[in-house]
């Protein structure tokens, strides 16, 4: 066994993501700047601000044109988070996360007997939440948009109608994705099916071209009613799902209060609850603080050793802790508390792994008041938004809305299915994510601006599930601890430590031999992930001379734009 071990460490050390370059510069722009996960998103959003356009006129143009180009991800049929920073220094945080219909109750995945009926949470129509994008696509615009709401939904109704090239990583996963599309949309969508896709072939979507034309010529009301929420309602009657009109008449999306703090010289602007990665992130940089990160080096076993340790206590907290606000009460204040933070790592040895079943959440001081894909934009006048949109998994539920061409999400997989079971990343939740109507399911979606000194500094996200926080925190500690640039940072390889399960998941080649052999020998189980890397981030970094350098991640299509 122990032979077995070593030699998936020789093989993490031996392939894959070490020999990326830790030194490469990124794309350097003098004035604006788009990294998103497809080349063509990116474009559509920097032609927006060639135009005049700001930084919420582009998110929404990428956030629909993703819909179309990116379709395991991107989308309308899903939701989102975002946190923007105005010039002015003024900032927002925007919660468009899916809802659960009224129809939901907390044990509808489990028998009668109270067993957890697999894979219902998480594929076909009874695993989709109520879609937030297209509502708060339309509140940001009405608050910080300049341009034409008409004029930023076109390009994607252009997409969409013309079609578009498909590369060779979404040819592959659309041949991946065939029998699954068949098997959980209660109409064959002839449209997505082809005996294979190859790269280069092109992609048409005349239903998804009519569904964004009527939210071009009607904003909400052309998603949330009329022929769209018909069509909706139509498809979750046929597969026995349970979202209504009602249910999409009634969604709203949320302006809410972003988390914010400091980290050094540092002031990080990320996204507060019904997200988990603002509080949890704020509680890594905190933790970081107390270490000499930058004189261990970058990837070292005290390095690596350090930052699961931190990671095993956060998303501890994180199961017991975290959920929608509106219907449980967050211990935001408690969980953010200098001392608190420190306490938990008390039991932290320098030379042992801690035992995640000798690990459980803290007792905050009480309050005194997969698949998911991220952009990042800054504007010619210094406006920055930072995106996370999701169908939760890869291609959400596996149901396209016959007629409109769009696939569902599968949102109801992150709430706690049954307290202590693990959802699809593994995750454990428990009574503060419990499954109600209305209520939204708790995230990791970690979009997140700094500033250093007062000024804007970084724009980062990722998407990944579970791994998103962790992915948003070693990039910022590349750059802030380690000195890399924008584009080396988001390179470098990543691992993930999330409580439960108790190992570490590392992508090929991250920690190497002997950081590996090392860790193994303080009592961490590694677990390589040979295929697909860990997390897929979109970082943007001002540069001293206030130039911008984008980061655009190689695990991907994904693509930086500017000017």
């Amino acid at each position: 066994m122990i032979k077995k071990i070593l030699f998936l460490f020789l093989l993490a050390g031996t392939f894959g993501c070490a020999d990326r370059d830790l030194d490469e510069v990124g794309l350097v722009t003098g004035k604006a700047m788009v990294v998103s996960a497809h080349p063509l998103a990116s474009a559509v959003g920097a032609e927006v601000m060639k135009r005049g356009g700001n930084a919420a006129d582009a998110a929404v143009a990428v956030q629909f044109a993703l819909a179309v180009v990116y379709p395991d991800a991107g989308n309308i049929g899903g939701g989102g988070f975002l946190v923007l920073r105005q010039n002015d220094g003024s900032i927002a945080a925007l919660d468009y996360r899916e809802k659960a219909p009224a129809a939901a109750r907390r044990e509808m995945y489990q028998s009668d007997n109270g067993e957890v009926i697999e894979g219902l949470s998480q594929n076909g129509h009874l695993a989709a939440g109520v879609p937030g994008t297209v509502d708060g696509m339309v509140k940001l615009h009405e608050k910080y948009g300049s341009m034409p709401w008409q004029e930023l939904v076109q390009p994607a109704i252009e997409l969409a109608a013309k079609g578009f090239p498909l590369t060779q990583k979404e040819a592959r996963k659309l041949n991946e994705q065939r029998l699954n599309f068949i098997r959980y949309s209660s109409l064959r969508p002839e449209f997505i099916l082809k005996d294979h896709w190859a790269e280069g072939d092109t992609l048409r979507l005349p239903g998804l071209a009519e569904a964004l034309e009527r939210i071009r010529e009607e904003g909400r009301a052309g998603f949330y009613e009329g022929k769209t929420a018909e069509l909706i309602e139509a498809e979750m009657e046929r597969g026995g799902g349970i979202i209504t009109k009602e249910d999409l008449a009634a969604y709203e999306s949320v302006w809410r209060e972003p988390i914010t703090g400091k980290y050094k010289n540092y002031y990080v602007i990320s996204m507060p609850p019904p997200s988990s990665g603002g509080i949890a992130l704020l509680q890594l940089l905190k933790l970081t603080e107390e270490y000499p990160i930058s004189e261990w080096g970058l990837h070292t076993a005290k390095s690596a050793h350090f930052k699961i340790e931190a990671e095993r206590r956060v998303y501890a907290d994180r199961a017991k802790h975290l959920g929608d606000p509106d219907y449980y009460d967050v211990p935001v204040q408690g969980l953010l508390d200098t001392t608190y933070i420190k306490r938990r790592m008390a039991d932290f040895s320098l030379d042992n792994a801690t035992d995640s079943d000798a690990v459980s959440a803290g007792t905050p001081a009480p309050s005194e008041s997969p698949n998911t894909t991220h952009y990042s934009i800054i504007d010619p006048h210094g406006n920055a938004i930072s995106v996370t949109t999701t169908l939760n998994n890869s291609f959400g539920a596996k149901t396209f809305v016959a007629g409109a061409q769009f696939l569902l999400n599968n949102e109801m997989d992150d709430f706690s299915i049954k307290p202590g079971y693990p959802n699809s990343y593994g995750l454990i939740g428990g009574e503060a994510n419990a499954i109600a109507p209305g209520k939204r399911m708790l995230s990791s979606m970690t979009p997140t601006i700094l500033e250093r000194d007062g000024k804007l500094f970084m724009v980062i996200g990722s998407m990944g599930g579970s791994t998103i926080i962790t992915t948003v925190y070693q990039i910022i500690v590349n750059v802030t601890e380690h000195g890399l640039p924008m584009q080396g940072a988001v390179n470098a390889g990543r691992f993930h430590h999330q409580w439960k399960p108790d190992w570490v998941l590392s992508e090929w080649g991250a920690l190497g031999f002997g950081t590996s052999a090392k860790l193994w020998l303080m009592g961490h189980k590694i677990a390589p992930k040979p295929e697909g890397g860990i997390g897929r981030a979109a970082g943007i970094l001002v540069l001293p001379d206030g130039k911008l350098e984008g980061g655009a991640d190689p695990r991907g299509d994904d693509a930086a734009a500017g000017f």
